[in-house]
């Protein structure tokens, strides 16, 4: 059986995403490592309300921001999978990983 690793990244900081998802493909190049991405969705821009007091009622003017994300996919090799999960990235970075198991062409159930 085939493992994928996916990972999502986002960041308000496009730089350092940027960055920082460009060093880890390196890394997995270099290391010979089946890898698809990174692949880019469309900035959201996100609006927080800010309330002058504690109720509601007046408000100030929204504050905004954009969250940047990028996706990358792992095909096997679990050990390096497992090392590039427990690295560490920038606090401006959010990290979610998702494992699945793949089973080859033709498997049956038992």
């Amino acid at each position: 059986m085939t493992f994928v690793t996916k990972l999502a990244f986002a960041s308000g900081d496009r730089q350092v995403l940027a960055e920082t998802v460009q060093t880890l493909k390196t890394t997995l190049e270099r290391k010979g490592v089946e890898c698809k991405g990174p692949h880019a969705s469309p900035a959201e821009t996100v609006r927080v309300p800010q309330y002058k007091r504690l109720r509601g009622g007046e408000s100030f003017t929204p504050w905004e921001y954009s969250v940047y994300r990028r996706t990358m996919e792992i095909h096997g090799a679990d050990d390096v999978a497992r090392e590039v999960v427990s690295r560490s990235f920038p606090d401006s970075v959010h990290v979610e990983v998702e494992v699945d198991r793949k089973k080859p062409l033709g498997h049956r159930r038992e």
